[in-house]
């Protein structure tokens, strides 16, 4: 298991800890900043029976693979894949139609969903930028495990596209956020309420959502 163990230095950190991203499976050795290495992962070794018991409590993956389902905005959409139909993926209703060599289909379907979160993701900051009465210089997606969006001082503001398979409160009450750091670049007193005013509903529940749901959807698209 060491030889798949992260190890990160921490000034903060009193004693070794171990923990398991639930985004990717990846284990996590923090420690002080003068602690042995050595013996450090001699004991996350003789941890390896927690860890096993921690990666079995992770999300499955959910490959895109033909008959998946994959949530999307306030849908739930299903691939439907036939060999002889065209490459290019398209959306009929509950169905996303696509064709062409199956060993690409996971990239096309991919594409497509990272296409339309920037389509929508563009269209609600632009919508939350002028209720704030800020300007946003431009709107980009990734694929980040730590965080759901970033907002530059440049008026950069970054989306991970995974923001499209999560119900449409919860995906603008993170546009929310972003936008509202245009006015307060950190998270002060009043950078929280300014984004709970641009917020539609309860801030509390789109959090929530994020806590309960947020890391099974970094398991869509993969294959282990």
């Amino acid at each position: 298991m060491t030889e798949t163990v992260e190890v990160v230095r921490n000034a903060r950190a009193r004693r070794a800890k171990l923990s398991v991203d639930p985004a990717s499976g990846r284990v996590r050795l923090t420690l002080p900043p003068r602690a042995p290495l050595k013996a450090a992962l001699r004991w996350a070794e003789e941890q390896r029976g927690w860890v096993e018991a921690q990666r079995a409590k992770l999300p499955q993956a959910r490959p895109f693979a033909p008959g998946a389902e994959i949530p999307f905005d306030d849908a739930i959409l299903t691939i439907d894949w036939h060999e002889a139909l065209p490459r290019r993926v398209v959306r009929e209703g509950a169905l996303l139609r696509c064709g062409g060599p199956l060993d690409a289909l996971s990239r096309r379907i991919e594409t497509w969903l990272r296409r339309e979160a920037l389509r929508v993701l563009s269209a609600e900051t632009a919508e939350f930028a002028a209720r704030a009465d800020v300007t946003v210089t431009r709107v980009s997606i990734g694929d980040p495990r730590a965080r759901w969006g970033s907002c530059a001082s440049t008026g950069v503001i970054r989306y991970s596209w995974r923001l499209i398979l999560m119900p449409p409160f919860v995906r603008r009450s993170t546009v929310a956020h972003e936008v509202a750091h245009r006015v307060h670049m950190n998270h002060s007193a009043e950078f929280h309420a300014l984004a709970d005013a641009l917020t539609e509903g309860d801030p509390a529940a789109s959090r929530a959502w994020l806590r309960a749901n947020g890391a099974a959807l970094h398991w869509f698209g993969r294959v282990s």
